[in-house]
């Protein structure tokens, strides 16, 4: 059995102490759901669950309190399955040479005490904002004999906890405001974001993420790590967090890693998982470009091909490197094109044109969304409706 074989099966035995199933279909989950829970926490999950999602911290921290309450715990933690076991391996491989390690936003203290309980020479403290979190946390260390873990509440300042410390872990706690778009690109055209520091002043405030890496990086050893995974795959987003990391002295120990994952029967494409380290040069080069996206390669011939299916386009795409191909087309005609500033800042263009006989339409914008669709001149009326439509504010 190799290291990881047996991390994991560590971490599952972990999780199985802690009341956690995985599930890989809906229908299952849910009968185990209603086995587990009243209707009335039901209810008052569900309440929680909106008030948290068009609330503020006050909002966010009540809906965690709910969720540490015993008989909630194992049921809404058991989503959260496939994410401790992708995020919390990585982890747990990294701790490495670290004695004093930090984990900020630790919830209940699933993947602290999992990380105490493989390292019992070293020294953990779990934060959280969450009093009924932490509270039930301490309850879980104590019945799993732990000595070397302690969960203190706080969520803006550990100054009344030891450090420094060499080692800080993160997840899904330093960028707040899941919904915040990040910062466009210069123009529908490209990906490249410019280097405004008013821009990225507005973005760290927005999502706290200046405050608490300000926080974080205050109490890391001159040489300390971070490991960090957040919720920034959108390149929008991606791009001023890497900056307001390097903006803090913090460089690459390795190359980000984004993490799929399964919530249920829901995929997510999460992360990447950043390992950084203060005060070293960078080991490895921050990527400002869009990931590479599983796309179909494109080939000019397959446009002449007889279709295999007659109601789908000739060709379409969804990724960011359907700009690559629209660029690609020879002598494009363009028929109809709107560019405009949307409400939320963002600016689009659409565009419907002619390329070597056939019609095409082509959108873009500066949250690097593409899309571009390729048909015969049969089905030119499909596209010119989706044109319409884009462009009225109905799609």
């Amino acid at each position: 059995m190799t290291l990881e074989d047996e991390l994991r099966t560590a971490l599952h035995e972990h999780l199985a102490w802690w009341g956690l199933k995985r599930f890989t279909s809906d229908h299952e989950y849910d009968a185990w759901q209603r086995q587990q829970l009243s209707r009335e926490d039901v209810a008052r999950l569900a309440a929680h669950v909106e008030q948290k999602r068009c609330g503020g911290t006050r909002e966010e921290v009540a809906f965690y309190d709910l969720t540490a309450e015993p008989a909630i715990l194992p049921v809404l933690y058991s989503q959260r399955y496939d994410y401790y076991e992708a995020v919390g391996l990585r982890i747990a491989g990294r701790i490495g040479d670290a004695t004093r390690i930090l984990d900020f936003g630790c919830g209940v203290g699933v993947l602290t005490t999992f990380y105490a309980r493989l390292f019992p020479d070293r020294t953990f403290v779990g934060l959280d904002r969450s009093g009924a979190s932490v509270a039930a946390a301490r309850t879980k260390a104590k019945e799993l004999g732990l000595v070397n873990v302690r969960f203190e509440c706080g969520g803006e300042t550990v100054e009344s906890l030891p450090k420094p410390y060499d080692l800080v872990v993160s997840g899904h706690a330093l960028v707040q405001h899941e919904q915040d778009p990040g910062i466009p690109s210069e123009n529908w055209r490209t990906f490249a974001r410019a280097h405004d520091a008013v821009q990225q002043a507005r973005f760290e405030r927005r999502t706290g993420i200046g405050m608490r890496l300000d926080l974080l990086n205050s109490v890391l050893d001159g040489q300390g790590r971070m490991i960090l995974f957040e919720k920034t795959r959108q390149l929008a987003r991606r791009v001023p967090f890497q900056r307001a990391l390097a903006g803090r002295g913090l460089h690459l120990v390795e190359p980000p890693e984004p993490i799929r994952y399964q919530e249920v029967e829901d995929i997510t494409d999460d992360g990447p998982l950043y390992h950084v380290q203060k005060g070293q040069a960078s080991l490895s080069e921050w990527n400002e470009s869009p990931e590479p996206d599983d796309s179909t390669p494109f080939d000019p011939a397959m446009l002449h091909l007889p279709p295999t299916d007659l109601d789908a386009p000739l060709y379409e795409n969804h990724h960011p490197s359907a700009q690559t191909v629209w660029e690609r087309l020879h002598v494009r005609t363009v028929t109809q094109e709107t560019t405009r500033r949307e409400p939320d800042g963002r600016q689009l263009h659409v565009e419907l044109g002619l390329s070597e006989g056939l019609v095409y339409l082509y959108c873009a914008n500066t949250f690097d969304q593409r899309q571009l669709v390729i048909v015969d001149q049969a089905r030119a009326g499909m596209l010119e409706v989706y044109y319409r439509e884009i462009v009225g504010g109905t799609s």
